[in-house]
């Protein structure tokens, strides 16, 4: 069986687009509901790369749906079951186009923040921690070595930056100044505890999640909902408990291998990104299904 082709750009031109970030097509479907379709472009440094990575797309969309479903006790999610895809996209062959990563969500409003949480020293975090001895202003223990894992999982928010820009990370205060007092606090609490009830079931099944990133909506109401992603190789970095060890930056099943490559290449980590390789591409599409597999089963 060939696999399904790889979906850089979707095209769906009866529903009005509302937008392209750097992975998702959002379209509105009316004044309640959008449908957003999840394709194969990757990006890197903030800058999307030229060639797609086959089957990503489809990955990250059950991976999301996986953890969606599965974390609705602690928080509800923007999925929306009121309309099918056949209502939505009538034509099948637009319909087989977005099939496996379009899904229909609730139409919410995104607060202003991207809630990190950060479970062990490693990235970003582990230059800060050598430089400062705190990561985002959290001061720590002295004498952690790179990947090691914190005392306790820390939350270290970021302001969300405009197409192409890099977030800024904020500090509690600056959220509270954002969303205000009650919002933020709901904010920082349920991300810290999705982020130990997912880091416990995946190590279970080989996997330790080091960080991850939540995105968060309000309905008319102010109730508080899980958007965009959840704990996918995306928004998460994954490493393989097995060659998991302190003092290094362990193998992953994120972005992190092509990050890799991009590092050894004679680029200033500005737009355009350069053209991947057929191998490059393959092995990041190879990584991504492995993370799917041993989280979800499938």
């Amino acid at each position: 069986m060939n696999a399904p082709a790889a979906l850089y750009e979707s095209s769906l031109p009866h529903l009005k687009l509302l937008g392209r970030g750097k992975v998702r097509d959002m379209y509105e479907i009316d004044d309640s509901h959008l449908l957003i379709v999840t394709t194969d472009r990757m990006s890197a440094f903030d800058v999307i790369m030229p060639d797609p990575i086959p089957g990503k797309g489809q990955v990250l969309t059950q991976v999301s749906n996986f953890w969606f479903e599965k974390m609705q006790d602690i928080i509800p999610n923007h999925l929306s079951d009121e309309l099918t895809l056949e209502q939505v996209i009538p034509d099948a062959a637009l319909r087989q186009q977005v099939a496996g990563r379009a899904i229909i969500v609730k139409r919410l409003k995104p607060l202003p923040v991207e809630a990190i949480v950060r479970g062990y020293l490693i990235g970003s975090g582990w230059k800060d921690y050598l430089a400062s001895g705190a990561v985002c202003g959290i001061e720590l223990p002295k004498g952690l070595q790179q990947a090691q894992q914190l005392p306790e999982p820390i939350y270290t928010p970021s302001s969300k930056a405009e197409m192409g820009k890099h977030d800024e990370n904020i500090n509690f205060a600056d959220t509270v100044a954002l969303m205000g007092q009650d919002i933020a606090e709901q904010v920082r609490d349920v991300s810290i505890k999705l982020y130990m009830t997912a880091a416990e079931y995946a190590r279970q099944r080989g996997i330790i999640i080091a960080d991850t990133k939540f995105e968060f909506g309000l309905d008319d109401n102010g109730k508080l909902y899980l958007i965009d992603e959840a704990l996918t190789p995306d928004s998460s970095r994954f490493w393989p408990v097995e060659q998991y060890q302190i003092g290094i930056s362990p193998p992953s099943f994120d972005k992190q291998y092509l990050r890799d490559y991009l590092e050894t290449l004679d680029w200033n980590k500005a737009a355009p990104g350069p053209k991947l390789p057929a191998e490059v591409s393959q092995k990041c599409a190879d990584k991504y299904r492995e993370a799917q597999e041993k989280l979800t089963g499938n």
